[in-house]
């Protein structure tokens, strides 16, 4: 079977280079990143054994038949490479990719992307919400330059995080029921040593940071309170709320109002939720911008309570 050959294009840059500046030693001074003339001579000696042609006379240089065919096929490419990767580099400086829960898309974020924007107005956006379960695979696919999320728990291998935004858990209740401590919710349970409430509980589902911090808040009380609503977000425990079915897991964030018939309740003793960005790597510099914008907005916030 016969197969192939695919001509080796570091091989091929060399020689573009070579070409260009009519000689192995002129091209070794021009090019881009450093190698020593030996190297450049084997390599294109290599190039010239595979492809079975001589491609230019050393001494005086110029260039064969063969040199002058394969030159002008390298050249728009390699002559090319410093606009394209300009205009890659331009692009990419005002594109920022973000990944995150809806909550936090909804909340603060746009108000942090209108001060980023009037720093760069040419701010180009792509926003995605994502499951936790798959913040890591959109940034080491590159999918993303920062994902929004609740930092709780280790990180995954070669992921990196910055503390935005520390809020405090809360718990909704119904108007109607009067209560404004989580103790007068509490009472003795029947069929242990333990505490229960005396409404059910509508949450988020289980393996949500903010179950797992509220859970493990209630044990250190010693009061069992497994959700018997379980939903998919904020918005949806405050609508059940409202309607008498219960009790619900909330988080104080500044500036939103619980929604009407639903009172707050803070929850002293529990652990806050703290908001983030996790990234991968080095951040590129309008990912550094847009940290620093809501950086300065969370203070902004903490300075007016």
């Amino acid at each position: 079977m016969h197969y192939l050959h695919i001509m080796n294009v570091h091989h091929l840059e060399l020689f573009y280079y070579v070409a260009k500046y009519e000689g192995i030693t002129a091209a070794v001074r021009k090019m881009p990143y450093g190698i020593q003339q030996p190297a450049v001579s084997g390599q294109i000696l290599q190039l010239e054994e595979e492809l079975g042609v001589k491609l230019f006379n050393r001494r005086p240089f110029a260039l064969t038949p063969a040199g002058e065919m394969l030159y002008d096929f390298a050249y728009p490419f390699f002559a090319g490479l410093p606009d394209v990767e300009e205009r890659l580099r331009g692009e990419d400086g005002k594109h920022l990719r973000i990944t995150a829960s809806a909550s936090v898309l909804g909340n603060h974020l746009p108000y942090v992307l209108e001060k980023l924007k009037l720093k760069i107005p040419e701010l180009k956006l792509t926003l995605k919400e994502v499951e936790p379960s798959e913040l890591h695979t959109q940034l080491t696919t590159q999918q993303a330059d920062i994902a929004l999320t609740v930092l709780h728990g280790k990180l995954d291998e070669g992921l990196r995080s910055c503390e935005l935004m520390t809020i405090p858990l809360v718990l909704l209740v119904p108007s109607t029921c009067k209560i404004n401590t989580l103790e007068q919710l509490i009472r003795p349970s029947d069929v242990g040593d333990h505490l229960e409430s005396k409404l059910p509980l509508v949450g988020l589902p289980e393996n949500e940071a903010l179950s797992q911090i509220f859970q493990s808040g209630l044990r250190e009380k010693n009061i069992q309170w497994q959700a018997s609503m379980e939903v998919n977000a904020l918005d949806i425990i405050q609508r059940y709320v409202s309607r008498g079915f219960g009790a619900g897991i909330g988080v104080g964030i500044p500036g939103v109002k619980p929604i009407e018939g639903v009172d707050v309740i803070p929850l002293d003793g529990f652990d806050p939720l703290v908001v983030g960005a996790i990234y991968q790597g080095s951040m590129k510099p309008i990912a550094k911008e847009f940290l620093q914008t809501a950086q300065e907005y969370v203070a902004g916030i903490a300075s007016n309570k």
